[in-house]
């Protein structure tokens, strides 16, 4: 992001990217807690985030996303029970909103295992393979492949279990999910929206502003 702070703490709308995600959970009459997970040497959040009677930060994140999910799941156990479900959030999405996020409870809620939001593939996918001499390119079928967003859905214990087996057996994960995959299990997939893109480039943060711009100047349109 070629920025001066962690990207989660640029600001969009007038508020930080971390603020505009968390607003989206607090604001669901289904969630009944918040936590933010941070590095314990975290000197923004304390500005950067409203106070809410339905939200806790926690100074225990760690060098990776699995270590800070994880350790932030210990840190919340002894408020929940283990079939409790916990929905797990990346902050640098901030175009995440209440609809999403009912539509995802509305569909794992019923299933055994848990599931996540995602996007089907929609443009052509080619595969560069570096070579000694020449590079290989081909086209991979798009059928069937889904880019995986958040919130991610699972049971406590269950997500506790399959991130502790995953670092016990030195399996590289990417999400929640594939630490779920990994012990055998199946999530569901639930198919969410463009606006819940990931901020990884500076682009990213304009276009997730402006749709974020259109959408509120349209709300306030309906008043």
């Amino acid at each position: 992001m070629v920025a001066s702070c962690p990207k989660q703490y640029l600001q969009i709308g007038g508020q930080s990217i971390l603020q505009c995600s968390v607003q989206a959970f607090i604001q669901h009459r289904r969630i009944e807690h918040v936590y933010v997970v941070v590095s314990p040497l975290d000197a923004y959040v304390a500005d950067e985030l409203r106070p809410d009677p339905r939200l806790t930060v926690l100074y225990c994140g760690g060098a990776e996303r699995s270590d800070s999910v994880l350790n932030g799941l210990f840190a919340m156990q002894a408020e929940l029970n283990p079939q409790d479900w916990v929905l797990v959030h990346d902050a640098a999405r901030p175009g995440i909103n209440p609809t999403l996020i009912s539509r995802l409870i509305d569909q794992v809620g019923v299933d055994d295992v848990g599931g996540l939001l995602a996007l089907p593939v929609s443009d052509t996918v080619k595969l560069l393979t570096p070579g000694l001499i020449k590079n290989k390119l081909t086209t991979v079928p798009r059928a069937g492949l889904w880019l995986a967003q958040t919130p991610q859905m699972f049971r406590l214990e269950q997500l506790v279990n399959a991130l502790q087996d995953a670092r016990l057996n030195a399996v590289e994960i990417t999400d929640e999910a594939s630490a779920v995959e990994a012990a055998g299990f199946m999530p569901v997939l639930v198919e969410g929206h463009w606006c819940n893109t990931k901020i990884t480039r500076p682009d990213d943060l304009a276009l997730v502003e402006t749709y974020l711009t259109k959408l509120n100047q349209a709300k306030a349109d309906l008043k």
